[in-house]
């Protein structure tokens, strides 16, 4: 299939990326405070940047996904504005923080996403502000037994060497690594024995983000442990490795399974949509005279629908999206035995 550029999406995305880079040189001081060792980190999160904001415009650009978007952003926005933002912030930390949103599918499905989202956010609020130049950490001029850290260049925080805070600081990044090693085991151990699993699952879509996480958590560990350890006599390969995979992880992010990390949080837009869609009422199917959705789901999906060219109006005025999915069937149902009443035939 021959690629079409978006031309809206790139120029959205390469302006996003070029802002990044203007805020890695002066968040870092004009590269005063950039690692240099950490150049080939950046490339990769500059090429993810664009390919996720490429994919999310693209995205978004769809009727239905930009009807969802538009209308939470016009909620949370309204006069409910105290209300909605509430909720928003109850649904980010119950379904993103804690992934309570997996939680009845399943226990120790639970405590898979549970661990692999956690260990991946809390990766990435520390790696991608080292990587971009915007925190580091120096040795206090006054006291050699105490660390700075600064954020953009200022000084935010000191700790003494040899402390627990020290301690948990250094090795934050092997926390976040057990925390999805541990997840990804218990998801092998359920694509390896789960039958409905084994007969779908592809190695692309299933295996691969699995791969990449334990990869990336198994090298990081193995830096760990060879200063700690080995002495820093393979610090070369385990540094190389680790950054193999690290890149490939950013790069795979906008094509594969990881971009729904992405899209998760716009989900909160649809729990305003629905708490509002109740708040103005419910739509009355015809045929059933029962509810079944929000009226404001009924007259946008209706919007929608024209835009993707298909008008479902009737001759009546009425439209076939008034009806609850019963009523649908047993329109078609109708409609069926009306055709072969025409026919003269009902049966063969």
């Amino acid at each position: 299939m021959r690629f079409q550029l978006n031309k809206k999406a790139f120029l959205v995305a390469l302006c996003c990326c070029i802002i990044t880079v203007l805020l890695v040189f002066y968040g870092s001081r004009k590269l005063q405070n950039f690692d240099a060792a950490l150049i080939a980190y950046l490339f990769g999160t500059v090429f993810a940047l664009f390919g996720i904001i490429y994919r999310y415009c693209i995205w978004l650009q769809r009727p239905p996904t930009w009807m969802y978007f538009r209308r939470g952003w016009q909620l949370l926005f309204s006069k409910s504005f105290v209300e909605y933002a509430g909720l928003s912030v109850q649904k980010l930390v119950r379904n993103i923080a804690f992934q309570r949103f997996i939680y009845p599918r399943g226990k120790t499905r639970w405590w898979g996403h549970f661990m692999l989202a956690t260990g991946c956010m809390l990766a990435f609020c520390v790696t991608i502000p080292l990587t971009l130049g915007w925190i580091h950490f120096t040795m206090s001029a006054t006291d050699t037994s105490m660390y700075e850290a600064h954020l953009f260049g200022f000084s935010v925080m000191s700790f003494k060497l040899g402390s627990w805070m020290a301690f948990f600081i250094f090795h934050i990044l092997n926390w976040c690594s057990w925390l999805v090693i541990a997840g990804c085991l218990l998801f092998m151990r359920r694509r390896l024995t789960h039958a409905g699993l084994i007969a779908s699952q592809t190695f692309e879509g299933d295996w691969l983000p699995l791969v990449l996480l334990m990869a990336i958590s198994v090298t990081g560990l193995g830096l760990t442990y060879d200063y700690e350890f080995l002495k820093g006599k393979t610090y070369e390969f385990m540094a190389v490795t680790h950054a193999v995979t690290v890149i490939l992880f950013l790069v795979w992010i906008p094509f594969g399974k990881f971009f729904h990390i992405i899209q998760r949080p716009a989900q909160i837009g649809a729990h305003l949509y629905r708490k509002e869609g109740e708040k103005k009422g419910m739509a009355i199917c015809p045929h059933t005279h029962q509810p079944f959705t929000t009226q404001m789901h009924v007259n946008d999906l209706k919007e929608v629908t024209k835009e993707l060219g298909f008008d479902f109006t009737l001759e009546d005025g009425t439209s076939h999206l008034d009806l609850s999915p019963e009523g649908k069937r047993s329109a078609l149902a109708k409609a069926h035995l009306k055709a072969r009443e025409a026919s003269g035939k009902f049966f063969g």
